[in-house]
């Protein structure tokens, strides 16, 4: 699994031109009107909660691009785990441009960091435990390369990243063709092996999963089971199928659901739901 950061340049330059269009406007007038054109500032950017850092280069490049001149140090890279009250990255440079950026630069390090940091709190509860976190297509639209960048620097792996990659059949689809069996004979006939996950099938029930293994699925998404529902369809299938548990997946009950022996558990909150963690800027001088 890579955490290489996602955007490539140009990706990066127009999100960092969109960001800035969308918050600066014609210009920080009350930044203009209250500080000298030519004043310098420092500043600091600070943890202010136990955090992992997602979306530093972002934040760097916004500095960068208002003030080409300005003296970065980075304290802590993406990835990174820093606990509250640590300095992440220092400034030097014009104040009025320093002053422009913070609110954009701080948003998306923010936002993002929020994701890893929920992300790695999923992936600590479920230590030891064989099951493999899996985050969903449950993002912002326009940022999902950077969220699923985030759960992946979390410790997530990614899972699907857009429709076409990869087959998966849900209740409506079964609901208009018929059946599941009927379902996955469509998609092998359309073309299975276009699919980096196989063909996967969401199941209610037991008797669905049935259904769908001897269809030919390569993958059962065990949608909202029980624990005991998930323990019979590990008994069942384990090792003959991928077993994913998804729907009710939280913080206070992923525990469970990987000691059931599934090899999955996707988890929508850490895209959907994350907070944004605080992060502060401070100006030293």
């Amino acid at each position: 699994m890579t955490t290489d950061f996602p955007l490539f340049k140009e990706e990066l330059r127009q999100f960092i031109k969109n960001a800035l269009d969308e918050d600066v406007g014609r210009g920080d007038i009350t930044t203009m009107a209250t500080i000298p054109a030519d004043q310098k500032l420092g500043a600091a950017l600070n943890s202010r909660e136990n955090l992992v850092i997602a979306g530093m280069p972002i934040a760097v490049e916004i500095f960068k691009t208002l003030d080409p001149l300005v003296d970065i140090e980075i304290l802590a890279s993406d990835g990174v785990e820093v606990t509250a009250g640590n300095c992440i990255l220092k400034l030097h440079g014009n104040a009025r441009k320093m002053l422009t950026a913070e609110r954009s630069a701080l948003n998306i390090l923010q936002h993002l960091s929020g994701i890893a940091t929920l992300t790695r709190e999923y992936v600590r509860e479920i230590e030891g435990t064989g099951c493999t976190l899996l985050d969903t297509r449950k993002t912002i639209p326009g940022y999902r390369k950077l969220a699923k960048y985030a759960t992946r620097l979390g410790g997530a792996r990614n899972h699907r990243m857009r429709l076409d990659d990869g087959i998966l059949i849900k209740d409506n689809h079964i609901a208009r063709i018929g059946s599941i069996a009927a379902a996955i004979e469509a998609a092998i006939a359309f073309d299975g092996s276009a699919s980096t996950i196989g063909i996967t099938v969401e199941c209610d029930t037991l008797e669905q999963a049935e259904d769908a293994v001897k269809a030919g699925a390569d993958r059962l998404l065990l949608d909202n089971m029980t624990l005991d529902q998930l323990r019979e369809a590990v008994s069942r299938y384990k090792g003959t199928v991928e077993l994913e548990a998804s729907g009710g997946v939280r913080l206070d009950t992923i525990r469970a659901i990987a000691e059931t022996g599934v090899d999955f558990a996707s988890v929508g909150r850490i895209t959907q739901s994350a907070p944004a963690v605080d992060i502060g800027m401070d100006y030293l001088d």
